[in-house]
């Protein structure tokens, strides 16, 4: 059974830590993007990898939890994303979006259930 508020908190954090990471990234982003975007890759499969453990500590693994755990927080994601890439400084189209961006959080329930499964072995 899902932790509707620790999962919902933990989501937040999963958008909030790669986010604040990317401030000081930005020369970086201007200078070589490719490395800019593989750095962001990375720092969100970092925060899934420190946040899933937080989700079940003191409980016991449920490969179907830690999936929707992880679809929790990549609708999370895409939906804080969404009003500063439409509307704010970036002005992305949802094409561009997806493919540049949004694509990156399915990191979240794909790494869930590798680490779910790799877990209960």
């Amino acid at each position: 059974m899902l932790l509707w508020k620790r999962a919902a908190v933990l989501g937040i954090l999963s958008w909030l830590i790669p986010f604040v990471i990317a401030f000081p990234l930005i020369p970086l982003k201007r200078a070589n993007p490719p490395l800019f975007e593989t750095v962001m890759t990375l720092v969100v499969l970092l925060t899934a990898a420190v946040l899933l453990p937080v989700y079940f500590r003191n409980r016991a693994l449920s490969m179907g939890e830690a999936v929707a755990a992880g679809a929790l927080w990549l609708a999370l994601n895409l939906v804080f994303d969404y009003p500063m890439f439409a509307y704010g400084p970036m002005k992305m189209t949802a094409a561009s979006y997806y493919s540049e961006i949004g694509l990156v959080y399915s990191i979240f329930p794909v790494f869930a259930f590798g680490a779910a499964r790799l877990a209960r072995r």
